[in-house]
């Protein structure tokens, strides 16, 4: 594109990409109203708000899936008409999405080139494009092996093949909507430098996320938006998370709770030499150990995929324990004692699984329809037994949105809709609805903001303050921390050892994860256990 009539910084530095005046509105519903900024040529921007603040909306509309009501869009300094996704793309953007866009069945390579094969690819000659496509890969680090079958490569390498189509199209501005929600923590600091490698190379990175340490430690610049308005931009170098979280929500985020004990002596979850195998038939829990009293946060904390999942699925009936013992409430059950997920609702366990889509809720279903699954045959909703009754399963819905903040209260919308905190939100409050004594919660936060964040936190520390009983699976440490009165940490399958919350640290929990064991993370670190 021609450079006259370029918009800049005052540092002279061009616009790849401005935003003027912009309004979107769904119905009544305005998911964007009068959005005005800027975002560098060359240079990583956050985009941070809460769940519904119109963050993906804003870059939906520049990715061209939504028309602006009104407003405008700029691409290097010239008005935009981005009508489509392929008129973005041929204007060098490229998005991916939190969901990935990818054909499992096909390899790597297929996916790379979906929709933008040559006739000779279609005949088969694959060699100057695999040729092309590596290069690309070596350019920016994006090493993965481009024969796989896609479906069986991890998340990250899944996420690189998006990142590799994108540029593969020819992208200069690529837009990724909450990267880092299912990757591991080593995944991620692989992909922070795959960013690093195309900001060096000149491309414009806007990296959508609810993570403030991300947003610290990889952007230049950052955008605030607050029900759908721009609240500010602001260089990262000199703001910090209180302030960005200030301008997120509206006010200062509250303090983290302190440490404290169990409000009773009885144990509400035991579990002994549990031993669990998945549906492959390799073992991925050995003999774990651990108690839940009344009242009481166990953290489980340690890498994805060091055998959390399968503990968490053992313990909600959704899988069987292929050795030991697990009693939950008033439950006990084993290999030669099965038990199913009905029979645990049905005696009161609340159960929030860390994979929402493929086990929490239907997309296609009503957001009333959702508050009510897994429900129908425990006699807590009125209305519901052999037959649904409408109008009670809308009011019931009504009722958790409000109690639960869930945002926009409509009952009647199809929960694809729902932002991911707020589809996150109902899970949470149709499983407290329960009245558990016992409630497993597995990754509470993902994808959810810091706004959402501190709702659940709060309900979560609400019920071990009623004298709840509370298992908690998460990868992020920050919230492992804040949460949990005690703390298992897993590496392997294994347990490394339990550490009481006075006690616990980010580098204590790091060696327990990275595989060492209590006493030796403690010679290591230098700190003595506590006498308790």
């Amino acid at each position: 594109m021609p450079m006259d009539n370029v918009t800049a910084y005052p540092d002279g530095q061009q616009f790849a990409v401005e935003f003027k005046n912009v309004t979107k509105r769904f119905g009544a519903v305005v998911a964007n109203e009068n959005v005005s900024f800027g975002v560098k040529k060359g240079t990583i921007h956050g985009i941070i708000g809460e769940n519904g603040a119109g963050k993906s909306t804003l870059m939906s509309a520049l990715f061209g899936l939504y028309h602006l009501d009104s407003g405008a869009i700029w691409l290097n300094g010239k008005e935009a008409n981005v009508k489509d996704p392929s008129t973005a793309i041929g204007a060098g953007i490229g998005m991916v999405h939190q969901h990935f866009m990818l054909v499992e069945r096909m390899t790597a390579l297929q996916n790379v080139v979906l929709g933008k094969e040559t006739g000779f690819w279609l005949k088969g000659g694959t060699g100057s494009v695999e040729a092309t496509v590596e290069e690309i890969q070596n350019r920016y680090g994006l090493n993965f092996p481009l024969n796989a079958v896609t479906r069986d490569l991890p998340v990250g390498m899944q996420q690189r093949i998006e990142i590799l189509k994108a540029l593969y199209r020819g992208a200069e501005v690529l837009i990724l909507d909450e990267p880092t929600s299912v990757l591991t923590p080593g995944e991620v600091v692989e992909l922070f430098q795959v960013f690093a490698d195309l900001k060096a190379q000149g491309k414009t990175v806007i990296l959508i996320t609810h993570k403030l340490q991300e947003i610290m430690s990889v952007t230049d610049n950052v955008t605030v938006l607050r029900d759908g308005k721009c609240v500010g931009t602001v260089p990262t170098e000199g703001a910090d998370r209180i302030s960005l979280a200030t301008m997120m929500v509206g006010r200062k985020p509250s303090p983290p709770p302190k440490a404290r004990k169990p409000v009773g002596a009885e144990k509400r979850v035991e579990v002994r030499d549990l031993h669990v195998t998945d549906m492959t038939g390799a073992q991925r829990v050995f003999n774990v150990n651990f108690h839940i009293k009344a009242g009481e946060v166990l953290g489980i904390a340690g890498v994805a995929g060091n055998g959390q999942s399968e503990l968490i699925y053992a313990m909600a009936g959704l899988t069987q324990p292929s050795a030991g013992d697990i009693k939950v409430g008033n439950v006990s059950f084993s290999r030669e004692n099965p038990v199913t997920p009905e029979r645990l609702r049905q005696e009161g366990i609340g159960h929030v699984p860390e994979d929402r889509h493929r086990i929490g809720m239907m997309k296609r279903w009503t957001a009333a329809e959702n508050s009510i699954l897994g429900l129908h045959r425990t006699n807590r909703v009125k209305g519901v037994s052999w037959r649904i009754n409408t109008s009670s399963v809308r009011s019931w819905c009504d009722d958790l949105m409000d109690k639960h903040d869930v945002r926009p209260t409509d009952p009647g919308l199809q929960f694809s809709m729902f932002s991911g905190g707020n589809q996150q939100k109902l899970v949470f409050g149709r499983e407290l609805s329960l009245s558990p004594d016992v409630l497993l919660v597995g990754q509470p936060t993902r994808g959810v903001d810091i706004g959402a964040i501190e709702l659940i936190h709060s309900e979560i520390l609400a019920e071990r303050d009623k004298g709840k009983s509370i298992l908690l699976v998460s990868v992020e440490l920050e919230e492992i921390l804040a949460l949990s009165d005690r703390i298992l940490v897993m590496f392997e399958g294994r347990s490394m050892g339990i550490v009481d919350k006075e006690e616990a640290n980010e580098n204590l929990l790091g060696l327990m994860m990275a595989g060492q064991s209590l006493d030796e993370a403690r010679a290591e670190t230098g700190k003595a256990p506590n006498e308790n």
